[in-house]
């Protein structure tokens, strides 16, 4: 059990940490399993409306601080024009 900072509640944690580093080891002990799939979601969606290829290294630093605005703070923004699917 973790109290997740993102949906402000304790709820169950991680099984493993699922980023590396320090911001890594700051979700695993900080975000519940509950967030963490909301931000695997939410990053699905950022990776299709940009187009963005996981393996370029300025998407992965876009995705990164995005990971860490979406669950450590309220300034995660969507992309202009999203429309989200009925």
């Amino acid at each position: 059990m973790v109290q997740c900072v993102k949906l402000n509640k304790e709820a169950p944690g991680l099984e493993r940490p699922t980023y590396p580093g320090d911001l890594g080891k700051r979700i695993y002990l900080n975000i519940s399993a509950e967030a963490w799939q909301s931000w695997v979601s939410h990053q699905t969606m950022l990776i299709n409306e940009y187009r963005l290829t996981p393996v370029d290294p300025k998407a992965r630093k876009f995705l990164e601080e995005e990971m860490d605005k979406f669950l450590f703070s309220d300034n995660a923004a969507m992309p202009d024009g999203y429309v989200p699917p009925e």
